[in-house]
């Protein structure tokens, strides 16, 4: 009985990230009748509804959302015994699952998954761009990039692959009718564009020649939870935003972006990889790890791990 369970779940899985019950079912090499008396089965075991069907799509329950994160365990635990069994151990293989930032996720670790695809032929990336911060494990993720955040959810691994400091910036534009700051203090007289996301907004606070942390107040006349809208909305003249270096950098030597307060210093934020605290990290999610480390380590002002 217990082995038979076993076979159903993986064949909940593969229809779930398949999205359908044909392909789902032709991973196996069963049709989709028989795919779906394996969820049938399931769902008669335990009682509960797993999915909710309709001509189109399939969406998990809260119930099936459950046996799906277990499923993922089980299934993990199956690839590492096959491949210490065949001689190959830490061979990453399967799905893996990234949420990363928009803007920093797609010019910083895009170059990274292609390299990662290359080598390891066997895994199959999904990606989801975002820059509020996900529930990693509800949201069935194996691992999170993340800007700042110092102090992960319970059960969260943390690893930081390098810090950058943030940079306030304005297109030459925006001050065409007006006087550009010389200190923090007239900083209040200007627009400001600023994250924010879940209720949390963005503070500013900055460090003189002397060490002084200043709190930047201004008018803040625009929010937004993405930072590629935030430079975006830099560009377009909207106010002055403060952003990640390496999110400007390239604005910035092309003149399309100039500093404010290039004096003044702003505290270095945390690039982490963020997973769940597991005794045994899947082959995939280490070896992407490695991979980011591998790759970012050289980045200027990089934290000792």
């Amino acid at each position: 009985m217990a082995g038979s369970k076993v076979n159903d779940i993986l064949v909940f899985l593969a229809v779930v990230e398949a999205g359908n019950f044909v392909a789902g079912g032709k991973a196996f090499g069963l049709s989709r009748s028989t795919a779906g008396k394996s969820i049938t089965r399931l769902e008669d075991s335990y009682g509960v509804r797993l999915l909710n069907r309709t001509t189109r799509t399939l969406k998990l329950t809260e119930e099936g959302r459950k046996l799906y994160e277990h499923g993922l365990t089980i299934r993990s635990a199956i690839e590492a015994a096959d491949a210490s069994i065949k001689g190959e151990p830490g061979a990453p293989s399967g799905m893996l699952r990234i949420t990363a930032p928009d803007a920093l996720g797609r010019k910083l670790f895009l170059p990274i998954v292609q390299q990662y695809l290359t080598n390891w032929p066997e895994v199959r990336i999904e990606m989801s761009f975002s820059d509020p911060v996900n529930r990693l494990v509800e949201d069935g993720f194996d691992l999170a990039i993340r800007v700042g955040m110092s102090t992960p959810d319970n059960g969260l691994v943390a690893r930081t692959l390098f810090s950058d400091e943030p940079l306030l910036c304005a297109a030459p534009a925006y001050f065409q009718n007006r006087a550009r700051p010389a200190s923090v203090e007239q900083l209040d007289s200007h627009d400001l564009i600023q994250f924010a996301s879940s209720g949390e907004r963005q503070a500013w606070t900055l460090t003189d020649e002397d060490g002084k942390p200043l709190s930047a107040r201004g008018r803040v006349r625009l929010r937004m939870d993405s930072a590629e809208a935030l430079r975006e909305a830099a560009l377009s003249g909207f106010g002055i935003v403060m952003l990640p270096e390496i999110l400007v950098e390239e604005d910035i030597a092309a003149g399309r972006l100039e500093r404010v307060l290039p004096r003044m210093r702003c505290e270095h934020i945390p690039i982490l990889a963020l997973y769940p605290h597991k005794r045994l990290l899947e082959p995939r999610v280490r070896h992407f790890i490695d991979l980011m480390v591998e790759q970012l380590g050289g980045r200027r002002g990089m934290l000792s791990q």
